[in-house]
């Protein structure tokens, strides 16, 4: 999206007219994101894509020394923060050993400060949540353990 900045200067002067502190725009994808008292402009396309599920990897190591692992894995559809309630103060979204529905959210992963919450794409049942609640994950990490 190409920003002409006499137009930005004048979203930002009706901002200032109105007192507003955010004004966010959106066309098709991307969208530009007005602040006041952080950076002024910041185009980025819209977090859209769902989280990937993807079947435990071949292990290389013998069956002897590691028993095979049984599930699915929920992963990091981006480079965020994981977070196991919508706040500090609520209870976790699933635990070890709930169940869950098609739909349901399991966390939320926040990308640059938006906070994006993954949705589970089947019902199951979480075996394992490999993730400490605050803690950053990469595009693609095991996010939770889960059985169909």
């Amino acid at each position: 999206m190409e920003v002409d900045l006499d137009q930005l200067r004048e979203l930002m002067k009706a901002m200032d007219d109105h007192g507003m502190s955010e004004l966010e725009l959106e066309r098709g994808e991307e969208r530009i994101v007005l602040r006041r008292g952080s950076a002024a402009a910041i185009p980025m396309p819209m977090m859209t894509q769902a989280p990937s599920f993807a079947p435990p990897p071949a292990s290389a190591a013998p069956a002897a020394e590691e028993a095979e692992v049984e599930g699915e894995y929920v992963t990091s559809p981006f480079v965020g923060t994981f977070y196991r309630a919508p706040n500090p103060t609520s209870k976790a979204f699933v635990n070890e050993g709930s169940s869950f529905e098609a739909g349901q959210t399991l966390c939320i992963v926040e990308a640059m400060k938006l906070m994006n919450e993954i949705e589970a794409e089947f019902s199951g049942k979480i075996l394992e949540i490999l993730v400490e609640n605050g803690k950053p994950v990469e595009y693609g990490d095991r996010l939770f353990r889960v059985q169909r």
